[in-house]
């Protein structure tokens, strides 16, 4: 068992519970960790034989160009959408952070973790 990790992605998204967020955006950090067997991988060095983090990145993109209103809805679809495209993940948790949410006072960030089992 291995554990691939992605580390602080960042994404302007359009993504929030208050119209004007949809409209006008905000920074996102995201990170991945997923856990794989990558025996195979680390024995016949081939790209095929690997969790591809490249796919996931560009998953992960594809699914950020997506507005939600919750960043429950966006982990769940990356989530989902990752174990829909790549194989040999046994489990993946995603860290979704939205920077300076606007809560009405001075806040670095509002992060939520979920996590997906095959």
């Amino acid at each position: 068992m291995c554990i691939i990790e992605i580390e602080e992605m960042e994404f302007y998204a359009y993504h929030g519970h208050y119209k004007e967020e949809r409209i006008v955006g905000n920074r996102f950090l995201l990170d991945l960790r997923i856990e794989a067997d990558c025996s195979k991988a680390a024995s016949s060095d081939r790209i095929h034989d690997a969790v591809n983090y490249q796919t996931a990145y560009k998953v992960i993109r594809e699914q950020m160009k997506q507005k939600s209103h919750l960043l429950e809805n966006i982990a769940q679809r990356i989530l989902d959408a990752l174990f829909e495209n790549l194989t040999g993940i046994k489990k993946a948790s995603i860290k979704v952070r939205k920077m300076n949410p606007p809560m009405g006072g001075q806040i670095k960030s509002v992060s939520i973790t979920m996590s997906k089992e095959r």
